[in-house]
C-alpha cells in the first residue's frame, strides 16, 4: 500500500537540533517545534534546555534507545487520535547514529506520515570541510566495541573504494586509529572534533601522523578517511588470524575459509589444509 505524506493527517516529525552553536536551528524547526502537540526526546534535561532557550513551552515525552520499542504503541495511539508528534535527540538528526528509528518504522508500517526536516547533523561538515574526496562516499557511523569486530568490520570496508565517515568517543579515539593503520594502512584522514562549538578543531593528514596528536583530545569526533585506491596487503596477518576475524563475526568456518581464500588470491583447498594444520 503507498502512503502519501504531506496530506495534512497526523504527522511524526523528525526534527534535527544544532550539534552545538545554537544559532543552526532552522526556522522551520523551531516553526515545528510549536506546532506539535508534543516532543519525544531522548534526554528531556538537555531538551528542556534547548526549548527554554527559544522560548519554546512543550510537554516532552522519553524516547531513548532504552525505550524506543515499548513508546511505539502510545506514539501509534496518539496519531490515530490526530496528534501530531515532534522527535528530536539530544543533537543532530533523529535515527543518524541515534534513537528514532524504531519509532518512525512503526509510524510508517501504521501508515502515518513521517516528515525528516533537514538540519544539523556532524558528518557533513566534517565531510565538506576536510580535504578528502567528497564522493562517492559511505557513512558508516560508529563501530562496534570489541576488538574482534572492530578488525572485522574494517576489514570488510578495507577494499571499498569510497571515502568512509565513522563516528567515535573520545576514549576510544587512539585505540580506532591504531586498528585502522593496521588494517586499513597508513591512508589519509581528516580527524573533527566539537563541530561548531566553541573549541571545534580539525586535524588533517595521515593515520600514522594523527595517532600520537589525538590520545588527549577530548569531545565527540567525527573520522573522514580515504578510501582504498590499492589492493589491500593481507601479508600481515596468518591464514589463522584472517580467517579468525570472520569466525568472531558469526561466519561459518566454510564460508569464512571461502573469503579468506577469495581476498589472497589462493585455492580454497590451500587455505583449509592451512588452516587445520595450525588449528589448536
Amino acid at each position: 500500500m503507498n502512503q502519501k505524506s504531506y496530506d495534512s493527517t497526523a504527522t511524526l516529525y523528525l526534527i534535527p537540533t544544532p550539534i552545538g552553536n545554537l544559532d543552526d536551528i532552522t526556522i522551520r524547526s523551531l516553526k515545528t517545534l510549536e506546532m506539535v502537540d508534543f516532543i519525544l526526546c531522548e534526554d528531556t534535561r538537555e531538551s528542556s534546555k534547548l526549548l527554554n532557550h527559544f522560548h519554546i513551552k512543550k510537554k516532552l515525552v522519553s524516547c531513548h534507545e532504552y525505550n524506543e520499542d515499548k513508546i511505539k504503541e502510545y506514539i501509534i495511539s496518539e496519531l490515530e487520535k490526530g496528534k501530531n508528534i515532534g522527535l528530536i535527540t539530544d543533537q543532530g538528526s533523529p535515527v543518524i547514529s541515534d534513537p528514532g528509528y524504531i519509532v518512525s518504522k512503526a509510524v510508517i508500517d501504521h501508515h502515518f506520515n513521517v516528515v525528516a526536516l533537514p538540519g544539523a547533523t556532524a558528518f557533513v561538515p566534517a565531510l565538506t570541510s576536510s580535504g578528502i574526496a567528497p564522493s562517492p562516499f559511505l557513512f558508516y557511523g560508529f563501530l562496534q566495541t570489541k576488538e574482534s569486530k572492530i578488525k572485522t568490520e574494517l576489514m570488510s570496508l578495507s577494499k571499498l573504494p569510497y571515502t568512509l565517515i565513522f563516528y567515535e568517543a573520545p576514549h576510544r579515539i587512539e585505540k580506532t586509529l591504531r586498528y585502522m593503520l593496521e588494517v586499513f594502512g597508513n591512508r589519509n584522514i581528516s580527524v573533527h572534533r566539537e563541530i561548531s562549538k566553541l573549541h571545534e578543531e580539525i586535524c588533517r593528514g595521515t593515520i600514522q601522523e594523527l595517532i600520537s596528536s589525538v590520545s588527549d583530545l577530548k569531545g565527540e569526533f567525527v573520522l573522514i578517511v580515504e578510501g582504498n585506491h590499492q589492493d589491500i596487503d593481507y601479508s600481515g596477518l596468518s591464514v589463522l588470524e584472517h580467517i579468525q576475524l570472520y569466525l568472531d563475526d558469526g561466519m561459518s568456518e566454510k564460508d569464512a575459509i571461502k573469503v579468506v581464500a577469495r581476498e589472497r588470491g589462493v585455492a580454497k583447498s590451500v587455505i583449509y589444509k592451512e588452516y587445520h594444520e595450525n588449528k589448536k
